[in-house]
């Protein structure tokens, strides 16, 4: 089983790297790819070393999966070209996700879509991805009208750009900014660009991907997304409607008993889902469940995951999983 990684070095490719060797995904050659200033050097895996080729070689090494992680416009361009060689590519960026002809993935909630037939597979925005594994086993059981979600979203989902620009502010150091403004000790209530309806692109990702993921497009979200000073996760704060009413007791059993999530809801005793506690966990932390006051078949609810691995890496290793499963590949 021949794998590449494209975009290896960058901070999600390396998280990839990460998840296959823990998860001990059955490789039998690493091919790790990244742009042309880091061909040549040297990754480690699985205590092997490897060098870091271009393009036109991976697709040259025949793997049978190439994981995608190195942005829109190259996934875009080459994409096809590895999928025309007969290779699986799942792909991290926005470039295939809203395709018609292409499926948009979370395990959890709707692999059974898959196909042999299927060569390039996108992998959703980090935010919707924890949000729809929340929102599917609730969905079943009591239709969902309506979802409010204000995000909560750590530096790591910019880059290392951003990550530095918070730590060198931290030590008091001027540096490369990320962002507009600075971003410790402040909230930047803008991700990705503003498009004309005054919502930004992110929010606009979270309401059309959850619609192709959970198959319903009768689902009404409308989003707030929020850059703050974290590392670790993103966090969320929804608003579900439902058709019918609910018990918080059927709520706790429904998501206690849901693939890939951890409910952590007890206030009593302080326990509630952190960044600090999701950090390079792989499962998505909900808790704060509570019934919304002011409208009849309503809940709160606040959902936590680490964006570089379910919201990124591992939903995509978790894809190339089923497929090796089913024989796919």
């Amino acid at each position: 089983m021949k794998i590449a990684v494209v975009g290896a070095t960058g901070l999600v490719g390396t998280k990839m790297l990460e998840v296959l060797a823990e998860r001990k995904f059955p490789i039998t050659e690493l091919i790790p790819v990244a742009s042309q200033k880091s061909i040549g050097k040297q990754i480690e895996f699985n205590g092997n070393a490897y060098t870091v080729v271009g393009m036109q070689d991976a697709i040259d090494a025949k793997p049978a999966i190439a994981l995608f992680s190195a942005g829109g416009s190259t996934s875009l361009e080459w994409a096809p070209k590895f999928a025309a060689a007969g290779i699986t590519v799942i792909d991290n960026s926005s470039a295939w996700r809203m395709d018609p002809d292409k499926k948009l993935i979370v395990p959890e909630v709707n692999a059974g879509m898959l196909c042999a037939s299927d060569k390039i597979i996108a992998n959703p925005n980090c935010s919707t991805i924890q949000l729809v594994v929340v929102l599917k086993p609730l969905h079943d059981q009591y239709k969902i009208k309506r979802v409010v979600v204000s995000t909560y979203q750590s530096v790591t989902g910019t880059g290392i750009k951003a990550v530095m620009q918070l730590m060198n502010e931290r030590k008091g150091i001027e540096g490369e900014m990320a962002y507009k403004y600075p971003i410790d000790l402040n909230a930047i209530p803008h991700i990705d660009v503003f498009l004309e309806n005054g919502y930004t692109k992110e929010e606009m990702k979270m309401t059309n991907e959850t619609k192709k993921i959970m198959g319903d497009d009768s689902i009404q979200l409308t989003a707030t997304c929020v850059r703050i000073p974290t590392i670790g996760g993103h966090s969320e704060s929804v608003n579900i409607e439902f058709e019918k009413d609910f018990e918080i007791a059927d709520i706790h059993s429904i998501l206690s008993n849901a693939p890939g999530i951890v409910l952590k809801d007890d206030v009593d005793n302080f326990i509630y889902p952190m960044p600090l506690t999701a950090h390079d966990k792989d499962e998505t932390f909900v808790g704060r469940i509570r019934r919304d006051e002011t409208q009849a078949n309503t809940m709160n609810c606040w959902v936590v995951s680490d964006n570089l691995r379910k919201g990124a890496a591992t939903n995509a290793v978790q894809i190339a999983e089923y497929l090796v499963e089913k024989k796919f590949v």
